[in-house]
């Protein structure tokens, strides 16, 4: 059963507990830690979305809300304007506005009324706690369409365990097997020792992908797995570690790589993944088994790059 949010929400703790860096903070007091969030809830974009995975965007698009700041520190990442360059004071980027749980869930509710098939919070693993209180303030005012938690996999057990109920559908990165590479490519020392318990929680909150006659999903995990050149290894250890969780484990298995932020400087992430390195994985996954998995053309490493400097980021 999820532990009440209210005590936890009016006695914050001077550690703060959102996400596994468990940095030394209050920031209920405005101070910060590595996601460089304070208190509040820094959103970049709130809009609908057609550019996710067929049964999340569906025929009217899924009602994306992006935050800013991150618990990454991806050189890759394709939203590095607000993840990477974030700044809390003041925001760097003019299209964040800094959110109240009420004034959140009445975004929640206006893209419901707007025809969004599901509430996707995208970035959400540090924000964690006050995503719960207003996806539970957004319930109460009418919100009956699915919750989308859309993290980078690098999540707190205790935390999402804390939240079971809330979420509807996860739907996390599985970036990594090998720390030598989460720490170069994403800051990080411990994201193959996290994310496996992470995907396991998930899946025990909420299954397997439940898809409805109209080709919209409606609960359960979806997990992302990006390949990334030259790492064919990483790639295929990430997808062992599904098959062992569950064959019948929804996985998408992303080709839109292409060198963004400060990936052009580091070899072999310099350049587009290839065709060959793409095929050579999805065929992989087959052979474990993987069944229900979703692919990408090679096309798509144009058709998804967001500029959050323009009012509609996406140009799909």
């Amino acid at each position: 059963m999820r532990q009440p949010l209210n005590e936890s929400l009016e006695k914050k703790p001077q550690v703060c507990r959102s996400c596994p860096r468990g940095c030394p903070v209050d920031r209920s007091r405005g101070e910060i830690g590595f996601c460089r969030v304070g208190a509040g809830l820094p959103t970049a974009h709130r809009g609908l979305h057609f550019g996710e995975e067929p049964p999340l965007s569906g025929s009217r698009g899924s009602g994306t809300i992006f935050f800013a700041g991150c618990n990454l520190r991806c050189v890759f990442c394709q939203n590095y304007q607000i993840s990477q360059e974030f700044q809390p004071q003041p925001p760097k980027h003019p299209a964040i506005r800094n959110l109240s749980p009420e004034e959140l869930a009445r975004e929640m509710l206006r893209l419901q009324d707007i025809g969004a098939h599901n509430i996707n919070l995208v970035s959400p693993s540090h924000l964690i706690f006050a995503l719960a209180e207003a996806i539970e303030k957004a319930k109460k005012i009418g919100l009956v369409i699915p919750v989308v938690y859309n993290s980078n996999g690098y999540d707190s057990v205790a935390a999402l365990r804390r939240i079971r109920g809330l979420v509807d559908i996860y739907l996390p990165d599985l970036k990594c097997l090998d720390n030598a590479l989460g720490r170069r490519f994403s800051g990080v020392d411990d994201y193959a020792e996290i994310v496996p318990a992470v995907l396991s929680e998930m899946l025990a909150q909420v299954g397997h992908l439940q898809i409805n006659p109209d080709g919209v999903a409606t609960r359960g995990l979806l997990v992302r797995h990006l390949v990334l050149p030259g790492s064919l290894d990483n790639s295929k250890a990430c997808l062992e570690l599904l098959a062992a969780i569950s064959p019948e484990i929804y996985v998408s298995i992303m080709a839109q790589y292409s060198p963004q932020y400060k990936a052009h400087a580091l070899p072999p992430l310099n350049r587009p993944l290839r065709a060959v390195e793409y095929e050579a994985i999805v065929d992989y996954a087959l052979d474990l088994g993987l069944e229900n998995a979703y692919i990408q053309e090679l096309e798509s490493q144009q058709h998804y790059l967001p500029d959050f400097a323009r009012e509609s980021p996406f140009t799909m």
